[in-house]
């Protein structure tokens, strides 16, 4: 078992050499790091974007699904997973989830891949869009 200073460590020399596209070596941090610590999400979604990147997205997809479960309202997550399912030839699925992104963070990037032309939701107690 290692110290929780050299898990934090590793946790950011991942961050780094995803920076420096090299996601096979932040997998091979992050697999030590996750395997101390399997409910850490943040190790998680950085070893979901690594495997990405490394074009394993059958793993990535894993990744991200177990984000989700844990974190339904991770707009990111969903929007990554839109990525690497629409990567693998998986359109109909990534468009469900370029919509979820987008209407629980309306990014501009979120929305333009959502398919949206604007999506900007209501003031707070208006009742707009709601056919009153």
């Amino acid at each position: 078992m290692t110290s929780p200073e050299t898990n934090l460590i590793q946790f950011r020399a991942a961050e780094q050499l995803l920076e420096a596209r090299d996601p096979r070596g932040a997998v091979d941090l992050l697999d030590g790091v996750i395997e101390e610590h399997p409910e850490h999400r943040g190790a998680r979604l950085l070893r979901a974007r690594a495997y990405f990147l490394a074009a394993r997205l059958r793993s990535a997809e894993q990744e991200f699904q177990w984000v989700l479960e844990r974190e339904p309202d991770n707009a990111f997550a969903h929007f990554a997973l839109a990525r690497t399912l629409q990567r693998a030839a998986r359109d109909q699925e990534a468009s469900a989830h370029f919509k979820l992104a987008a209407a629980l963070n309306p990014r501009p990037d979120f929305v333009e891949a959502a398919g949206f032309e604007d999506f900007s939701p209501p003031e707070p107690g208006s009742t707009e869009d709601l056919g009153n």
